[in-house]
């Protein structure tokens, strides 16, 4: 069964009007990373690790969780980010602009306090409108999530090729999907991919 969020986590974030600093210790993947780069600020540890999943357990993502990514680290990251779901560490997401700073893990609590102290010292209601602004761009997407998916694969969440994903996981192994869809392609008569 696949859940569809009125408003998903993202959305959330966006809908606040006080700013969002995500402050990352350790594994970041996923809604996680999602989350950690529509928070308007994010704060690294030096352990922390960032990456998305999608194609490894058949997970699609699309919309404006994928869209704002691009506007976030460019298009040739972003898909780079997405479709290879290669793990990212503090340094590095630091230097594709995915992450505000990277500091010790023992220090993240405090340079949290830092940067929060710092924004209580200007104009909420500047701060209000500011945040607003950025965020145009996205709730000009937001109605796009998860629309893309269910067009291209309506039956997508009942398929084999989407079940396999986390049953690999779980059984800890590499998943299949190319037999998959040749066993499919093999059942409707056809050979070529």
């Amino acid at each position: 069964m696949q859940v569809y969020w009125r408003y998903p986590p993202p959305q959330i974030i966006r809908m606040s009007r006080k700013p969002v600093i995500a402050a990352v210790k350790g594994y970041c993947m996923g809604m996680g990373n999602c989350l950690a780069y529509f928070s308007d600020f994010t704060i690294a540890a030096e352990n922390a690790v960032f990456a998305q999943g999608g194609p490894r357990v058949a997970n699609p993502v699309d919309g404006y969780v994928v869209a704002y990514l691009v506007s976030v680290v460019g298009a040739k990251k972003a898909r780079e980010i997405y479709m290879l779901c290669r793990r990212y560490t503090a340094q590095e997401a630091l230097e594709m602009k995915l992450v505000n700073t990277v500091v010790p893990l023992e220090k993240i609590d405090a340079e949290v306090d830092k940067w929060s102290e710092e924004i209580l010292t200007l104009s909420p209601g500047c701060i209000e409108v500011l945040k607003a602004t950025f965020d145009m761009e996205i709730d000009y997407m937001a109605g796009s999530y998860g629309q893309l998916a269910r067009l291209m694969f309506p039956d997508w969440f009942t398929s084999l090729e989407s079940k396999e994903g986390p049953r690999a996981f779980l059984e800890k192994r590499r998943p299949n999907f190319w037999k998959i869809r040749k066993d499919e392609l093999k059942a409707r008569g056809k050979t070529d991919l």
